[in-house]
């Protein structure tokens, strides 16, 4: 059965999408990691509905590509996407497909996802929407896609609220036509967001029970469908988690990591684990990992050197930066009403917490914090307070906007920041709000941890 319209494609982009059936070829080693994601925030200024990538070379902590913007969007059915999903062909080159929903009318229901062919995530060719079902007043949401090599097929996995909440497949070859839809995974409860990964002979499929809105894992030797047996127990942090991300590390580990449940919320949770196989995640502090400004619902794959290069040469990394706090990890370094402080994440405006780490104004050898959304305005202390202020450059403003940066008083490879013209005291956090005070070697834990800050993006 034919559900999709075969899009008109160039002799090149048909390459792109041919698959390459049987085993794949040895390809480069990968080093790094790229995510695919959108965007939003709690009051919806950092929401966009375009495809948005960013990189990493330890797969925790990533930096947001094209300045956090979109590098492509859909031009067809609801002009917006949701939940993109990145995967490597059997060829070698890569695929993006993601629901095809703008915004958060959960209502409006599509037949459709949006796909996307590239040799290298530099360029996007073979837009095109593929018709999953047709069935009316269902979602199609949240796709996965797998390499079944018992079928010699890709397994287009997605949520499908078909009577209930399950998930459905589609099989293709060329991602033009896909087969007939069936149901994959309906335990009995309602489930959504799923994630696939084969590793050996196992197909492990992580899932949200509706139930109870705990994340679990199922597995099955044969990746059929109805073929999975769920092995382990719920897992959730924060108040509510969705969208369950398994990644096989480059190294051979294992993360899961979980969006949480809204905007308001939008922040990612992580676990770890050696054993794939057995019912043993730990939770990871948040200190060890930072996801994308505004990111939701992403897929994360690996890449080698010289696709890491290409992704960074074409799109771009950030003019800015953030701070996180380094016993706050949930916390960043803000304005608010010309005040520097640390709040929670997320919050809006979020461009209160973008940063552009200049050149220092007093000594260039130093550094110094222009503010994204007040162009010209610094972090600076006035009576050792920490305030957003215009540069009226005058000695005295360029020497109290100026800091040293040095290794993190709390942890050698974060940052801390030592006052130019008060030379005893750093950067530091207190009840939230910033200023310099006085901290040595000899200060209290508490005191060097206030004043330790990862530099990210």
């Amino acid at each position: 059965m034919n559900l999709t319209r075969r899009s008109l494609l160039g002799a090149a982009a048909a390459a792109v999408a041919a698959p390459v059936l049987g085993a794949r070829p040895a390809f480069a080693a990968n080093t790094g990691y790229v995510m695919a994601y959108f965007t939003e925030s709690p009051q919806f200024q950092g929401a966009d509905y375009g495809l948005h990538l960013a990189v990493s070379r330890d797969g925790l902590n990533w930096t947001p590509l094209s300045q956090n913007n979109a590098v492509v969007t859909p031009t067809a059915g609801e002009l917006g996407l949701r939940d993109p999903f990145v995967f490597r062909k059997q060829n070698g080159t890569f695929g993006v497909i993601a629901t095809d929903l703008r915004g958060t009318d959960f209502t409006r229901t599509s037949q459709y996802l949006h796909m996307w062919d590239s040799t290298s995530l530099t360029s996007f060719t073979g837009y095109r929407r593929l018709r999953m079902h047709t069935l009316s007043n269902a979602h199609t949401w949240a796709p996965t896609v797998f390499w079944d090599a018992s079928r010699g097929q890709y397994g287009i996995v997605y949520s499908c609220n078909n009577g209930g909440d399950v998930f459905m497949v589609n099989y293709t070859s060329d991602f033009q036509t896909v087969s007939a839809p069936q149901v994959y995974f309906s335990p009995g409860f309602g489930v959504l967001d799923s994630d696939i990964v084969v590793d050996g002979g196992t197909t492990y499929l992580y899932y949200k029970n509706l139930s109870n809105g705990n994340l679990y894992g199922a597995r099955s030797s044969t990746g059929a469908p109805n073929s999975f047996t769920t092995y382990t127990s719920g897992l959730r942090q924060g108040n509510a988690i969705e969208a369950p991300l398994l990644l096989k590390t480059n190294e051979g580990g294992w993360r899961l990591w979980g969006d949480s449940f809204s905007p308001v919320n939008s922040d990612y949770y992580a676990w770890s684990t050696t054993n794939i196989g057995g019912n043993s995640w730990t939770p990871m502090n948040q200190r060890d990992y930072t996801a994308p400004l505004n990111a939701k619902h992403g897929s994360m794959l690996g890449i080698t050197d010289a696709e890491y290069n290409g992704l960074v040469s074409r799109w771009g990394a950030p003019s800015w930066v953030r701070l996180k706090s380094y016993n706050f990890p949930d916390y960043f370094v803000r304005h608010a009403n010309r005040v520097g402080r640390v709040d929670p994440y997320p919050f809006d405006p979020y461009r209160d917490q973008m940063w552009q780490m200049m050149p220092g104004l007093a000594d260039p050898a130093g550094v110094s914090f222009q503010s994204v959304n007040v162009p010209g305005s610094y972090l600076r202390h006035s009576n050792y307070a920490i305030r957003l202020d215009p540069n009226d450059n005058t000695a005295t403003f360029r020497a109290d906007a100026t800091f040293y940066r040095t290794g993190g008083l709390a942890d050698a490879g974060w940052a801390s920041f030592r006052s130019y013209n008060f030379p005893t005291r750093y950067l530091r956090h207190s009840n939230y709000l910033l200023r310099i005070d006085p901290i040595s070697s000899s200060s209290s834990t508490a005191d060097r941890q206030d004043a330790t800050f990862r530099i990210t993006s």
